[in-house]
This record gives structure tokens, sequence and C-alpha cells, in this order.
């Protein structure tokens, strides 16, 4: 893939398998082959709730490792915006994957992790991540899922959380100097910096 340039913040959207992941990852490798005295930080937002998704983890972070030399991992469900500024600095690049999961970890936690007024919660949490896109000193790529191109799902609840992740999405991408829209495995700039 040729050289891509690297915004100060950047949202990667797009369906399941679309290589919204692997786009963030070469923009990790990218940053790493630039300067020895650059980092990468990749904050996961999953939480390994049944046996295919600790599978589908554990095959994430292999290939990963592989993918991007370098690259930390660390883990974070919920407290997103804190973990961001945390590890963001002006050689880190910090990706985040992904706000989906994110959403979901809030709104429709696992069996045991319930937040009480999740609904509440998850937009004050929103409202400190999009603080912390915008302050953060370092330069930064966000990968989530756009869910709400097919077709309108049953059940309220499923309703009621595409409804808020199309609304996450905006705020972010209000946010972020770069949006890129990924489809097949290529990218489309819906938004690029000034």
């Amino acid at each position: 893939m040729n050289a891509m340039t690297l915004a100060r913040s950047e949202f990667i959207l797009g369906g399941q398998r679309s290589g919204k992941s692997r786009r963030a990852e070469l923009l990790a490798q990218q940053w790493l082959g630039q300067s020895g005295e650059h980092r990468a930080v990749l904050i996961a937002t999953a939480r390994p709730w049944d046996d295919e998704m600790r599978e589908r983890i554990r095959r994430h972070q292999q290939d990963r490792a592989e993918r991007v030399r370098g690259m930390v991992t660390v883990e974070e469900p919920v407290q997103l915006a804190q973990a961001l500024l945390q590890h963001s600095a002006a050689h880190t690049l910090v990706v985040v994957d992904c706000l989906t999961l994110w959403l979901t970890n809030l709104l429709m936690p696992a069996p045991g992790l319930e937040i009480k007024d999740a609904a509440q919660a998850a937009w004050e949490l929103a409202g400190l991540l999009v603080e912390a896109i915008e302050s953060a000193p370092g330069p930064l790529v966000l990968v989530g899922n756009e869910i709400g191109l097919g077709v309108i799902p049953m059940g309220r609840e499923t309703r009621s959380f595409v409804d808020a992740l199309g609304q996450l999405n905006q705020q972010v991408a209000g946010a972020c100097e770069r949006v890129t829209l990924m489809a097949a495995g290529l990218p489309l700039t819906l938004k690029a910096p000034l």
C-alpha cells in the first residue's frame, strides 16, 4: 500500500470485515517506521464475554503482534476518554478499536457488569471522549462500525442501539480531522483535514 498521510485524528468507519482495523494497523506501522522515538498504543475495548469472543480476541492479538511489531495493547472497555488521555503524547499514536464495542459495553453490558443509568452514563462518557479527542496531544486513529445502512432492525433495544451508535459516530466524526469509510478494503475519504 502507498504511504498514507496521518491526520491529527482519523475516524475509520465501515462494516464488519471492511478493512477498518487493517487501515488503522497500516497507519500505526507507518507511524512507527517514521522515527525511533515514535510509539503506538492500541486501546482495545472488547470484553471476552463468551468462548467465541475470547478466541476472536486471542486471534486479533496474535495477528496484530505479527503485523505491527512494537505496538502496545491496553484493554479498556469503559473509561475510554481517560485511557486515551493517559496514553496520548506527541510521539505516541493511539489507536482505539473499537467504538462500537465500547458503546455495547455501556448500553448492553454482559451480565454482572451492568451500569446504573447506562444511557445517561453513555452520553456523559461520549462527551468526555469527544473532549479527549479534541485535546489529545498526539495523533489518534479511532475505529467504529457503520451499522445504519441496512433495514430497520426489529426490536426496540436493537433500534435504540443503532440510533445511539449513529449519534456517537456523528459526534466523533465532528471531532476528528479525517473520516474514512472502508468498503471491501478500500478507503473513501468522507472528511479531510483543511
